[in-house]
């Protein structure tokens, strides 16, 4: 006698299996960011959304696995999301600077590498645009990179909380790289006292009309810049 699943047990399965798979890229492979503060402008504006790969940096064990899964090694210039060490409760999102080993320091500004300076490709636009802020701490330095750390810096220098204040990061702090920018939208706080009918009716109007409005269409699905 053979054996026939219900299609309602089917359908259980299935969704079952969905958000199993669901959690386990939720956990492991991609996860979903907003940018709350301003230390990444103008590069990336509060209220991007960003999706983050969290298996770019996973531990290979051989040459093999390295060869045929999409890992990576830290690049200079990569935007990171992290646990804040002082907070590991909190996510923080900067750009990588210095790597372990690595000798930094800021010159007016400039960051030197060993004694070198380097080229910031992604801040070339705003300073030629003016965006760039005063850097109340455009001196820094030097300071060597511990192994096992990597020193993180918003592209916003004038108002970023970074390295330069709380330290290098300790690479297990580490979430994961941005990589693309699939939402941007503009928020500005709302109140409504009314919590009739009425109100609730006109505060969904107002949410399809502000998802229009102040959606940055022009910043949908960039790459992480």
């Amino acid at each position: 006698m053979s054996f026939q699943k219900s299609t309602t047990r089917e359908y259980f399965e299935s969704i079952v299996i969905a958000v199993i798979l669901a959690l386990f890229v939720r956990t492991w492979v991609i996860q979903a960011f907003k940018i709350p503060t301003g230390s990444m402008e103008q590069n990336l504006l509060i209220g991007d959304h960003l999706l983050v790969n969290k298996f770019v940096y996973a531990p290979a064990a051989t040459a093999a696995e390295r060869m045929l899964l999409p890992i990576g090694e830290y690049q200079r210039g990569d935007v990171l999301v992290f646990k804040y060490p002082e907070d590991p409760e909190r996510d923080f999102i900067k750009r990588l600077i210095g790597l372990p080993g690595e000798t930094i320091e800021l010159r007016q500004s400039r960051v030197f590498i060993n004694g070198e300076p380097i080229a910031e490709p992604y801040l070339d636009a705003m300073r030629q645009g003016g965006h760039m802020p005063p850097d109340i701490r455009g001196t820094f330095g030097p300071q060597v990179v511990p192994e096992g750390h990597l020193f993180m810096m918003g592209d916003n220098r004038g108002d970023s909380q970074d390295s330069r204040y709380w330290g290098p990061l300790p690479v297990g702090y580490v979430k994961g790289k941005a990589f693309v920018l699939y939402w941007s939208y503009k928020s500005e706080g709302e109140f409504y006292s009314d919590a009739g009918i009425g109100a609730t009716l006109r505060r969904l109007g107002s949410a399809v009309t502000h998802f229009i409005t102040r959606t940055r269409w022009e910043r949908l699905l960039r790459a992480v810049p």
